[in-house]
C-alpha cells in the first residue's frame, strides 16, 4: 500500500481553481520546518453541486505540483464515499475515505455479533492502556455493545476497501475510515473495539476519523467543552498507538480531523498532544478555502465585490434549501443575519472583515459565514462568469487563500 507521512493537510476546493494558491501555503510552510504533505480532498455531494467530475481534482492537483516543483508526496482524496459513489473516483483518487455513518447504530447479525465477542474476550477484565490515567473496565456487555453500534459499520467499511483494492491494487492508494459523523462521540473503549473490527476486517487503516466532543460547524471555530475534547484526543492517541500494536494496524496509524478548517480553539491542545505523544496528524479542510475565494474577489472591488453581495443575496434567500443539507454542521442565528439591502451599501473592506475568520474583529459575524459557506451552490450557478472573476482577480484571491492556509491554520497545528 502507499504509506502516508506523518502530517497531511487535507486542502478541499470547492471550485478547482486555488491548487497552486493551496500548495504554496505548504511550500512555505516547509521552509518554515514543518514537513506536511498535502491530500486534495472533495466529496461526491459537492461534485453533483457543482456539475464537476472527480477527475477535475486529480487535474488541479497535477498541475498545481508542477507549477511549483513540488517533489514530495501528494494525494487526491474521495472523500466520503460509499459504494454508491466510489467508482467515479477510481480513476482519479489514491486516498479513500470510507463513509460508514450511515450504517453506524445499526446492529450487526447475531453470528457476527458473537464472533465478535469470543474474539475480544481477551480483554474482559481490567486494562490498562500506556498513557491513559485510569484502567478501562470491560465486560463482555462493553464489547457487545461496541459490537452493536459499530460493526455493521466497519464491515461496510470492508466492503467498501475491498472493492477499491479490486480496482486499484491495494499497493496504490490510502485508506481511511470515516466515523465522525454520528450523534454522539466514541469513548477510548469503543474507539478500541472500532480498530479491532478494522483489522478484523483486513482494512489497512492509515487515518481514522473519530467523532469527539463538541460541536464541528462548518467553517466557523469549534463549539464545546475544550477541557474534554482535550482529553478525548489525548486518549484517542494513546488507544490509536495501543492498537497498531494490539491488533497489527499500520504503524502509521493516525487520527483524522473532520471539519478540521477554522477549528481555532483546539489547535493549541492537538498540537500539544501530537508533539507529546510523537504521533501523526491529518486534518481535512474544505470550505474554508472557497470562502477565501469570495473574500478576495470582495477585496477585489468592482465585479468581484458585486459577485461576493450577489452570493449572499440569493443565499439568504434561499436559506432552507442551502442550510438543509448542512443541517448538522451549521447553526446560524437567523435574527443575528444583515439584510441583503444591508450589505448592498458595504464597501470592500466592511464586506471581507464581516467573513474573514478573524474573530477580534467586531466586523466579523459567524453567522454570516456559515451561510456563504453553504452558498457555494449559487456561485455555481453563475458558471462563466463566477470562473471569469477568479482568473481577473488570480493574485488577490491566491493571497487570501495562502494567507489563510498558513498563517491561520498550518502554523497553528503543525508548527
Amino acid at each position: 500500500m502507499k504509506t502516508l507521512e506523518k502530517f497531511t493537510f487535507g486542502i478541499g476546493d470547492r471550485f478547482a481553481r486555488q491548487g497552486k494558491a493551496q500548495l504554496a501555503a505548504i511550500v512555505e510552510a516547509k521552509k518554515l520546518g514543518a514537513d506536511i504533505f498535502p491530500v486534495w480532498n472533495k466529496s461526491n455531494r459537492e461534485h453533483v453541486t457543482i456539475h464537476t467530475h472527480p477527475d477535475t481534482q486529480r487535474t488541479e492537483a497535477d498541475a498545481a505540483v508542477k507549477a511549483l516543483g513540488w517533489t514530495g508526496s501528494y494525494y487526491v482524496d474521495a472523500d466520503h464515499i460509499g459504494l454508491k459513489t466510489v467508482d467515479n473516483f477510481l480513476a482519479a483518487s489514491d486516498f479513500y475515505t470510507l463513509d460508514v455513518a450511515d450504517f453506524t447504530g445499526k446492529p450487526a447479525d447475531g453470528k457476527s455479533i458473537r464472533a465478535f465477542v469470543e474474539a475480544n474476550r481477551k480483554f474482559i477484565g481490567r486494562l490498562t492502556v500506556p498513557g491513559i490515567g485510569q484502567t478501562l473496565e470491560i465486560t463482555e456487555d462493553v464489547i457487545a455493545g461496541a459490537a452493536n453500534k459499530f460493526l455493521l459499520a466497519i464491515q461496510e467499511a470492508g466492503k467498501i476497501y475491498r472493492h477499491v483494492e479490486e480496482r486499484k491494487g491495494k499497493e496504490n492508494f490510502v485508506t481511511e475510515v470515516s466515523i465522525d459523523e454520528t450523534d454522539t462521540p466514541q469513548s477510548p473503549l469503543e474507539m478500541l473495539f472500532i480498530l479491532s473490527a478494522i483489522a478484523a476486517e483486513g482494512i489497512p487503516a492509515q487515518t481514522i476519523a473519530p467523532k469527539f466532543t463538541g460541536r464541528f460547524n462548518k467553517g466557523v471555530d469549534y463549539v464545546g467543552d475544550l477541557a474534554r475534547f482535550e482529553k478525548e484526543f489525548d486518549e484517542d492517541l494513546c488507544v490509536v498507538a495501543f492498537a497498531i500494536k494490539e491488533f497489527g494496524l499500520p504503524p502509521n496509524l493516525k487520527l483524522s480531523i473532520h471539519s478540521g478548517s477554522d477549528k481555532f480553539s483546539i489547535y493549541g491542545p492537538m498540537n500539544r498532544a501530537v508533539r507529546k505523544h510523537g504521533a501523526g496528524l491529518h486534518l481535512k479542510t474544505a470550505g474554508t478555502t472557497w470562502l477565501e475565494e469570495i473574500i478576495g474577489l470582495a477585496c477585489a472591488g468592482g465585479e468581484g465585490l458585486a459577485i461576493a453581495k450577489e452570493v449572499y443575496r440569493n443565499a439568504y434567500g434561499r436559506f432552507d434549501e442551502l442550510c438543509g443539507p448542512y443541517a448538522a454542521v451549521i447553526d446560524i442565528a437567523r435574527d443575528r443575519l444583515p439584510a441583503p439591502a444591508e450589505v448592498d451599501k458595504w464597501d470592500e473592506k466592511r464586506y471581507a472583515e464581516t467573513l474573514r475568520h478573524v474573530q477580534s474583529n467586531p466586523s466579523y459575524n459567524p453567522n454570516f459565514r456559515q451561510l456563504v459557506h453553504v452558498g457555494y451552490k449559487v456561485a455555481a450557478e453563475l458558471g462563466d462568469r463566477y470562473y471569469k472573476a477568479l482568473e481577473d482577480h488570480e493574485k488577490i484571491v491566491a493571497q487570501n487563500v495562502t494567507e489563510n492556509l498558513l498563517e491561520r491554520h498550518i502554523k497553528r497545528v503543525f508548527m
